[in-house]
C-alpha cells in the first residue's frame, strides 16, 4: 500500500476537519475525492508475496470481504470521529449489533440489556441469543437499582440504546459502565439516535460503539451500512476474525456513500436538531397532542442527564395523539400520519427528509403489545424523524393534519 498517500497529521486535526479528511489515502492519480475501490480482489505480483498476504507477515488488501481500501478509509474516518482506537465497517446496522455481541459470546456467558430498544435488536437479545445457551437478563434501562441487581454476577456483555427507540428513554451511560466493569462485562452502546455529533460514549466509559450509518451518517436515504468501535484489541483480535468469516462486510460504494455523508454530518444533525427542539416545544402547545417525548424539553422525566451526556435533544421526537369519539389510539395515529401532506411515511430516520411512523405497526410490532406497553409504546405514539425542511412548514403540516384528518 505503499502508493496511496496519506496525511500524518490527522489524529491532530479537530472533529470538523476529520469529518471532511480523516482516513483520506490518495491514489496515485491524487484525486480530490475518495476514489471508489470497487474490486472484490487483488492481484499479487509473486504467489510468495500471496501466501504471505495471507499469513498476515505483510500488510495489503486480499480480498474485498475482509478489508478494502474504500471501507478502511470510512473505517479510519469514523474512529477518529468517535475517539476510538479502532472501527469495523458492516454491512446494515444490524449487522453491527450482532457481530459486536456474538464475535465475543458462547454458551453460558450472561448478557443483561435494557428493555427499551429497536424491535431487530430486541429479537436478537431475546431470540436469537437464548438459542446458542446464553443466559439473557432485561432491565428498565432507568433503573439503576435493576442494573445493579443484574450485574451483581460475572457478566459477559451489557448492551443498550440511549436515546431508545422509539420512547428516548436516556440511561446514564457512566454509571452503567461501572456496573458492567465491576461484573466483567464488556458495555456496548448504539448511539445512533445521538450519533457522534452528540453523545460520546466512550468517553463515558462504553467499550464498544455501534452504529447503522443507514441512519445519519448516510443521512439522505441512500445506503444500508454499520459501524462497531472500540478497542484495537476487540476489533483487531476478537471483531475482525468473526466478521472476516461470517461476512457482513460493507461494500465499497456503500463506505464511498457514506464518506461522502460524514462530510456534512455535523451540519446536518446540529440543524435537524435545532428544527427538533422548536416542533417539539410548538407540539407541547398543539391541540390534539396529549403527550410529547424529547429529551430536550425540561418535561422530559431525564432532561437533566440528558443535557449532561449529549450536546442536543436529538433529532427525534415522540408524541401521543388525542382520540376523537369511536377511535382507538391506533386509529388516531393512521388518520394523523394519512392527513399530513409534507411529512412522510416512513420507519426510516435520520434523514434530510422528515419521516413519521407508529413504532407499534412497524418498528415494534413484533413485539407482544403488554411488552410494548411497559416499554410505553402505545397505539397512539407517533416517531417523528425530522429533517432540513422549514420548520414553519413542518408545523403548518402537523397543524393542518390534526384539524382535517
Amino acid at each position: 500500500m505503499t502508493d496511496r498517500k496519506k496525511s500524518a497529521k490527522s489524529k491532530a486535526w479537530r472533529p470538523r476537519t476529520q469529518m471532511i479528511r480523516g482516513g483520506l489515502e490518495r491514489s496515485g492519480f491524487d484525486e480530490t475525492s475518495e476514489a471508489m475501490y470497487l474490486t472484490s480482489g487483488y492481484v499479487y505480483d509473486k504467489a510468495e508475496e500471496a501466501q504471505a498476504a495471507f499469513k498476515e507477515e505483510i500488510d495489503r488488501f486480499v480480498y474485498s470481504r475482509f478489508g478494502n481500501p474504500t471501507v478502511s478509509m470510512f473505517e479510519e474516518r469514523m474512529a477518529l470521529l468517535e475517539g476510538a482506537e479502532a472501527c469495523r465497517g458492516t454491512a446494515t446496522g444490524m449487522a453491527a449489533v450482532f457481530s459486536s455481541l456474538m464475535c465475543q459470546l458462547k454458551t453460558g456467558d450472561h448478557v443483561v440489556a435494557a428493555r427499551a430498544l429497536f424491535g431487530s435488536c430486541q429479537y436478537v437479545i431475546t431470540e436469537i441469543l437464548p438459542r446458542f445457551g446464553i443466559e439473557i437478563t432485561i432491565v428498565d434501562g432507568t433503573d439503576l437499582e435493576q442494573w445493579k441487581e443484574a450485574l451483581s454476577k460475572d457478566t459477559r456483555a451489557v448492551f443498550l440504546e440511549t436515546p431508545s427507540n422509539p420512547t428516548l428513554e436516556i440511561i446514564d451511560i457512566k454509571a452503567v459502565a461501572d456496573l458492567a466493569h465491576n461484573a466483567g462485562a464488556k458495555l456496548i452502546v448504539d448511539n445512533v439516535f445521538a450519533t457522534p455529533i452528540l453523545q460520546h460514549p466512550l468517553e463515558l466509559g462504553a467499550d464498544i460503539v455501534i452504529y447503522s450509518a443507514t441512519k445519519h451518517i448516510d443521512g439522505q436515504g441512500r445506503c444500508m451500512g454499520g459501524a462497531v468501535l472500540g478497542t484495537a484489541e476487540f476489533c483487531n483480535d476478537t471483531l475482525k476474525p468473526f466478521v472476516r468469516h461470517t461476512g457482513p462486510a460493507l461494500s465499497p460504494f456503500n463506505a464511498w456513500v457514506m464518506l461522502k455523508g460524514l462530510e456534512t454530518l455535523e451540519l446536518r444533525v446540529e440543524a435537524q436538531s435545532r428544527n427538533t427542539l422548536e416542533l417539539a416545544t410548538y407540539l407541547s402547545g398543539l391541540e390534539g397532542v396529549t403527550k410529547v417525548i424529547y429529551p430536550g424539553l425540561a418535561s422530559h422525566p431525564q432532561h437533566e442527564l440528558a443535557m449532561k451526556q449529549m450536546g442536543s435533544g436529538s433529532t427525534l421526537v415522540s408524541f401521543e395523539l388525542e382520540c376523537r369519539d369511536g377511535e382507538d389510539g391506533k386509529e388516531a395515529a393512521f388518520r394523523f400520519q394519512n392527513a399530513l401532506e409534507l411529512i412522510d411515511i416512513s420507519n426510516n430516520l435520520g434523514d434530510t427528509k422528515s419521516l413519521i411512523t407508529h413504532p407499534a405497526t412497524t418498528t415494534h410490532q413484533r413485539i407482544e403489545p403488554e411488552e410494548r406497553a411497559r416499554m410505553g409504546i402505545g397505539e397512539s405514539l407517533v416517531r417523528l424523524s425530522v429533517g432540513l425542511e422549514d420548520v414553519d412548514d413542518l408545523k403548518e403540516d402537523m397543524a393542518q393534519a390534526l384539524k382535517t384528518g
